[in-house]
Parts: structure tokens; sequence; C-alpha cells
């Protein structure tokens, strides 16, 4: 794998795999995409940069999907803590999410930078659901909102309910004024058959994620948000001596999904009676979009 002569791209995702090793990969960049979720809501920064960590993890877990597989949100659920709901969706390459916050208890809390999980939620809980639309079917795992940030959690999510080794490594940079760019690296130790060979007992101590994941493990939040770094670039520093094959993803995007069309059609399967008590003095039924922070005036 060469890095030379590759262009700089900003909202990106890339698979990757090191068969020789076991392991499978995602790498993210989100900027554009990023900047449009986040110049809906007038968060105070800290909390900015929360979402903008959980977007890119969405995306990175999203993306480990099939284009066909449906849709895997993110949540996070917790009271005592200035922030006491957290949603993120991924669906075929687009991204949206928002979280809740009590201003008060913002301001009492001090929101500071690096401040952990318990510090910000309180205790709660964080939610993985993947909704897959071909057979309808639904899977949920549900872990406790431990460790020092949402990548901590994460990986003892997989740890503890797969059963799969995992290292995520997240980079937020910039602000409101200068525009956000964020990037995230997912690394996991696969059974070898899962990459064609013999069974292989998949475990924390086994040399080969041993290998790879000291070598990931020093991948820095300036690297990932590094516009003029690409994947390919950060990845031949971290695996040259490996055989690494990427696969390109797609190109993330803000994906609310919120249109007057759309709200039509849910409304109209309300029974006449329910959506005539939802009506205003207008006629008309408003209808908020907290991702987009949108307010919907919908004639049905």
């Amino acid at each position: 794998m060469s890095s030379e002569g590759i262009a700089p791209i900003a909202d990106r995702s890339l698979g990757f795999s090191v068969a020789a090793r076991n392991v499978r990969g995602q790498m993210v960049r989100l900027d554009a995409a990023l900047n449009a979720v986040l110049a809906a809501h007038a968060y105070p920064e800290p909390l900015a940069r929360l979402l903008a960590e959980a977007l890119t993890v969405t995306a990175l877990l999203g993306a480990t999907l099939r284009q066909d597989e449906g849709q895997l949100t993110l949540q996070a659920q917790s009271k005592g803590g200035p922030v006491d709901l957290l949603v993120c969706d991924y669906r075929a390459g687009a991204v949206r999410g928002y979280l809740h916050f009590d201003p008060d208890a913002a301001i009492d809390a001090t929101i500071e930078p690096g401040m952990s999980l318990a510090a910000l939620f309180g205790k709660g809980h964080l939610a993985i659901t993947l909704d897959q639309t071909a057979s309808a079917e639904r899977y949920q795992g549900i872990v406790p909102l431990e460790g020092n940030s949402l990548a901590d959690a994460i990986e003892g999510y997989f740890a503890n309910s797969e059963q799969l080794p995992t290292l995520i490594r997240l980079g937020v940079g910039g602000n409101s004024e200068t525009g956000w760019i964020a990037g995230g690296l997912l690394v996991q130790h696969l059974a070898r058959r899962e990459l064609g060979g013999e069974r292989l007992d998949v475990v924390d101590l086994h040399p080969d994620w041993q290998h790879v994941s000291t070598l990931a493990g020093t991948t820095s939040a300036a690297e990932l948000t590094d516009p003029a770094l690409t994947a390919e670039a950060l990845l031949w520093r971290l695996f040259h001596e490996e055989e690494v094959r990427i696969t390109p993803g797609a190109m993330p995007t803000r994906g609310c999904r919120c249109t007057t069309a759309h709200f039509h059609d849910v409304l109209e399967s309300f029974p006449e009676a329910e959506r005539a008590e939802m009506r205003g003095d207008d006629g008309m039924i408003g209808v908020d979009c907290q991702f987009c922070a949108r307010n919907f005036r919908i004639a049905a």
C-alpha cells in the first residue's frame, strides 16, 4: 500500500483489513457533514465536541455495515449530569445527531473539555441498536456509561457484549467560528475464520492483536483531524510493514430525513380525532425535528 499521489479528501470513510493479523478496521473523517449537524444547535463548545465524537464513532460503526443492512443508532440516556440524552444514527453513509442538556445544570457543572462520562452524564447507559431493513429484525446491546470517553464505553461494549477486542481513537478539532473537523479509527480483532482461515480464539492477549493494537494506539487526535493527512497515508504510517487491503466506503453526509412530505405521511396514519386535537388555531399541526432544530407546520 502506498500513499503517494493521493489528494486529501474531507468527508470520507475507508475500510481496511490486515489479513495476516486477523484484523479489520475503519477510518472516518467528518468535515462538512459534521458542521451541518452542529450548526443547527447552539451547544456549549465541550458539548459540541462530545456530539462530534458521538457522530464520528457512529459513522465508524455504521461503516462496518453493508449498504442494505439498515440503520445503526447510538443512544446515551442518563440522569444526574448536565447531559441527559444523546442520539446519533447512521444509514447508508448519512449521519445525524443531537443531544439534550439542562442549561442550568450545565452552568452549575462548569462544563470543561476533557470531562469524564460520569461528570457529563451522571449515571446512565449506552445502547447500540441495529435495525436491519432486509429482515425487519432489531438487535440492541446495552452497557453502562463507564469510562472517561465514548470511545472507552464502546470498547467496553464490544469486549463485554460481543467478546470482540476493539480499539477506537477519536479526534475533534476546530470550533464554531473556524469550523469543525473530526476523525476516527476503529480496529477489531476477528476470528480467523471470518477472514478465510482456520478458527482462532479472539482474546486481548493474542500476539497479533497486541501487535496491531499497540501500533494503532499510537494514533493521535492531531493525525485524525489533519486535513492534509489522508487515511491511506495514516494507515501507511501505522502498518507499513504489513499487507493492508483498503476498501473505499460511502462518503459521510448530513442525514436528517425530515421533510414536510414525510411528516404528512406519518400524521395521516393517526385517526382524524387525534389529528384534530393536534391542530393549532391556524388549522396546522406543528412538528419539531430535534435533529435539525426546525419546526414544520403540516396541513393534515
